[in-house]
């Protein structure tokens, strides 16, 4: 596809010649030479970013002193320069990837009303959509799971997925990567993933590094490969998706060195829950983490992805590893093109983003350290993936964690079963979630202690849901051609589906004789999985406790069947011989797993699995979708709405600024409230207005599935936005649970309904708040949420910096407090009238704001506050309502 490229004022185009193709680059190099100054030693993730402002230098979003700042930054070793960056490509999941779908339909339906083409919309970056966050575990332990669990699937999100079918269809610049295929991060890593992409500038091909954003946190597993990428909110990911820029900081760089090699029996996941306690005790948030020293040849690939998959969780921005030889042994292994692989070699060695034995290590911001021989074998647990605790010590640290979290004491009888649960009982183990199913290491691990213990005449305990769902049918292929598969079914990890399940929540429901002996005695039972996440509620809301552990390790669990075992001293269990089975004697030798992976993968696995992996199931095929420019929205659907965002919109914006006046407060809130706060998710309550929306819609409270899934109906998502059950609005007596205060009745009521009451007599609508509003994941619908609910404007103490720029993407005004002033030192409570005067002529970034304050009593005071509109581009924004509404005017203007 066409690249766009800068005005390139330092002249740093030059040409590679690889394998008898040209292709054309920004030189690093040359870039040196024309005044940046000696770089080498930059953290390779910077050179990607450096690269990145050469080759869009244009003067105004990217200038020369942009370009000057990563020369400064090796002198100061951090920046406070604000850069536009701008991927080459976006990856999504079908969660947030429907609703951003869902707004290049309708800015369609935009375009064709104003009598435009709606064939001017499309993706202005390449963007691939990975429905992997849908599938449910409602069946397992069967040789018919994984078919029941798909149709399932399909029935729930038949809406969903026909919407989808049809944006595959119709837009261009897009791919749908069907149900049923894998988990987005894994195939990113095995096949979407290029290393190093090309374009074309007219007649030419550039190339570059290969970077992206993606709509799912874990994007950062492709780090692993050398591919710079991280986690951002839809509303970044759909700017980016129309060729807008990122802005950001010129991160600060950590390091962390690896020397050594992991001791026999010690796999990835040791290791990576080892760097995550480590870097969470650092703190490295809003920071990038690059690895680096002599341990990474001792690393493979999988390996690497698997740590830089849990950059969240040890709360970095990305975890970056270079190109080196293994590298290039990954892309030829996994059936990437051999030019490609040729061309990644020299573009790495010509630009000094290439790795070896003999290459000086970067400059950093701070280093840490690691000597690989000092892993040990762990699980991260009870609440979250920081909280490692050593195997030999997970017994004893559960038993502490019985007395905080408040076990119950009871043992309760299994109706129609001849065993008790208790306190500790594991009742979930699941293989699941990419962090560590991408890693074949752990996989066939996970089958040889199956195929050991069966040996042994083990299995898995009967209250257990056990499930094993990868992110790959790669995986598949080699655990039967191991003959591993045979064993893992017979202990009851049968295939469940390749996606996200248990990993993200969607652990479906445990066995109701289960369920209710848990519920009855209000059990604090357990789960091990091997995922990336262990929150409370998130895997099960019935389970109190969860394990991150290595896919053996669940195996092993699963055998155990309690978390008060020491797996370490005490037997799993009796075996047929009458003598007790430890772990140690299933567990299998670091030369026993290289046997078997040897035998069993090969390249042209992945070459067969990828060759059609747009094609998908049987169901997705026959999805009946016409073939159209413009969707044809059913009003029926509870899933997808077209959403009100660019109704009547103009061609042109003339003027796009007036004052806020007569403005109530529609919520008054603390410190740290967090994007999970504002944004809906989770289950739909039956009681909630959301729930009395999809009743009132002909939708049982049993089909409610998520505010997830429902991410496409605005209808839903804005009746769930601050809505979140711990949600105090000092507004409304404190109370606690998405209430406000309709302040002319006096009466509390949903926020939903008292926005709604003041939007239909034309009362405009802020937010006040206190310190760090808006921390937390990036949720678009946090300011899609807020836009729809008729909120003009949030003030409050300090923004988090992605949620200031979505609300400004979305058309909502951000103020900051100045001066000292709070809503306590002001003393608000609430029933104050609010104008926001000084921006009907026009804003410029950072302004001062005069705000004018109407107590109930008759008192008045004005104040001044700090517009945090911050970039000319941003004011442009706001000016046209929104980025996407900024984009479409343009893209109709273009045409």
């Amino acid at each position: 596809m066409a690249t766009v490229t800068g005005t390139d004022t330092l002249k740093t185009r030059r040409t590679l010649v690889v394998d008898g193709d040209e292709y054309e680059y920004y030189s690093i190099e040359a870039a040196q030479k024309a005044g940046l100054g000696d770089v080498s030693r930059l953290p390779m993730s910077l050179k990607v970013l450096l690269e990145n402002l050469l080759r869009y230098e244009d003067g105004r979003t990217v200038t020369v002193d942009d370009v000057m700042a990563m020369g400064q930054w090796l002198k100061d070793k951090q920046s406070k320069r604000e850069i536009a960056y701008r991927p080459a490509r976006v990856l999504m999941q079908d969660f947030t990837g429907v609703p951003a779908v869902v707004d290049l339909a309708a800015m369609r339906d935009a375009v064709a009303a104003m009598g435009g083409d709606p064939r001017t919309i499309n993706p202005l970056s390449p963007v691939d959509l990975v429905i992997d966050h849908s599938v449910m575990v409602d069946n397992f332990g069967t040789m018919t799971s994984f078919e029941e669990n798909v149709d399932h699937e399909f029935k729930r999100n038949g809406e969903r997925y026909a919407f989808l079918r049809w944006g595959q269809k119709a837009f261009d610049n897009f791919r749908v990567v069907p149900p049923g295929t894998g988990i987005c991060h894994q195939v990113n890593l095995e096949y979407l993933a290029q290393v190093v992409w090309t374009g074309k500038d007219g007649n030419r091909t550039v190339a570059y590094p290969d970077t992206l954003v993606g709509t799912d946190s874990h994007t950062t597993m492709v780090n692993g490969l050398a591919v710079l990428g991280w986690g951002v909110g839809g509303i970044e990911a759909e700017a980016a998706m129309l060729g807008q820029p990122v802005s950001m900081l010129i991160p600060e760089v950590v390091g962390f060195k690896l020397t050594g090699k992991l001791r026999e029996g010690m796999t990835a996941t040791d290791l990576v829950l080892t760097i995550t306690q480590m870097l969470r005790a650092k703190g490295v948030v809003g920071k990038f983490v690059e690895f680096f020293g002599p341990g990474l040849g001792n690393l493979s690939l999988a390996d690497r992805a698997t740590i830089a998959n849990m950059a969240p969780e040890y709360g970095a921005t990305c975890g970056f590893f270079p190109i080196d030889k293994e590298t290039l042994r990954y892309l030829a292994f996994t059936g990437r093109d051999d030019k490609r692989v040729k061309l990644v070699e020299a573009y790495a060695k010509a630009q000094g983003m290439w790795h070896d034995e003999t290459s000086p290590d970067p400059v950093f911001t701070d280093a840490m350290e690691l000597d690989l021989d000092t892993v040990q074998p762990s699980l991260a647990g009870p609440k979250r993936p920081q909280d490692r605790v050593l195997l030999s010590d997970a017994a004893a640290s559960f038993t502490k964690a019985m007395a905080e979290i408040g076990a119950s004491g009871k043992q309760v009888p299994v109706k129609g079963a001849d065993y008790k649960l208790e306190d500790g009982k594991v009742v979930i183990a699941a293989i699941t979630s990419c962090t560590n199913t991408s890693n074949p290491s752990v996989l066939i691990a996970a089958g040889l202690v199956a195929q050991k213990a069966l040996a042994k005449g083990l299995t898995s305990k009967p209250w257990v849901k056990t499930s094993l769902a990868p992110g790959s049918q790669v995986v598949t292929d080699y655990l039967e051609a191991a003959g591993l598969q045979k064993s893992l079914n017979e202990i009851g990890f049968n295939l469940v589906g390749y996606g996200c399940t248990t990993c993200i929540g969607n652990s479906g429901p445990l066995p109701e004789p289960i369920a209710n002996a848990v519920d009855e005695g209000d059990l604090l039972v357990c789960s091990v999985l091997s995922g990336n996440r262990n929150f409370e509620g998130r895997v099960h809301p019935q389970v109190k406790a969860n394990y991150l552990a290595s896919p053996p390790l669940v195996v092993a669990y699963a055998l155990a069947g309690t978390m008060k075992l020491d797996l370490t001293t005490e037997p799993l269990g009796t075996g047929s011989d009458g003598k007790p089975v430890y772990l140690k004697d299933i567990w299998p030798s670091n030369q026993e797993i290289r046997e078997a992976m040897e035998k069993s993968l090969t390249a042209e696995m992945f070459k067969r699995r990828y060759a059609n992996v747009f094609e998908g199931p049987e169901q997705w095929q026959a999805i009946d979708t016409p073939e159209s420019l413009t969707y044809s929205w059913d009003d029926r659907s509870t899933y997808v709405k077209n959403p009100p965002y660019f109704q009547g919109m103009s061609k042109t914006v003339e003027g796009g600024f007036s004052n806020v006046s007569g403005a109530r407060v529609l919520a008054l809130l603390g410190d740290s409230i967090t994007t999970d706060h504002i944004s809906p998710a989770g289950s739909i309550k039956k009681d909630s207005t959301g729930g009395s929306y999809l009743m009132e819609h002909g939708v049982p409270p049993a089909e409610f599935n998520s505010y997830g899934a429902r991410r496409g109906n605005h209808e839903v998502m804005m009746r769930g936005t601050f809505a979140n059950i711990r949600l105090k609005n000092e507004a409304a007596g404190n109370t606690q649970g998405g209430f406000a205060k309709y302040v002319p009745s006096g009466e509390i009521m949903s926020i939903y309904d008292a926005s709604m009451k003041y939007q239909a007599e034309g009362t405009p609508l802020v937010i006040v708040a206190g310190k760090e509003y808006g921390t937390g994941s990036s949720r678009d619908w946090a300011a899609k949420g807020t836009n729809l609910l008729g909120i003009k404007a949030v003030l409050a103490e300090s923004f988090e910096r992605i949620h200031r720029s979505n609300l400004v993407g979305m058309g909502v005004l951000p103020l900051q407090f100045k001066d000292g002033d709070t809503r306590k030192t002001l003393e608000l409570t609430g029933d104050e009238v609010i104008d926001i005067s000084g921006i009907g002529t026009g804003i410029s970034p950072r302004m001062d704001v005069p705000v004018t304050i109407r107590y109930a009593d008759g008192r008045t005071k004005q104040i001044t506050a700090l517009c945090r509109i911050d970039t000319a581009d941003e004011v442009e924004y706001f000016r046209n309502g929104g980025i996407l509404h900024y984009v479409l005017r343009n893209m109709v203007k273009a045409a």
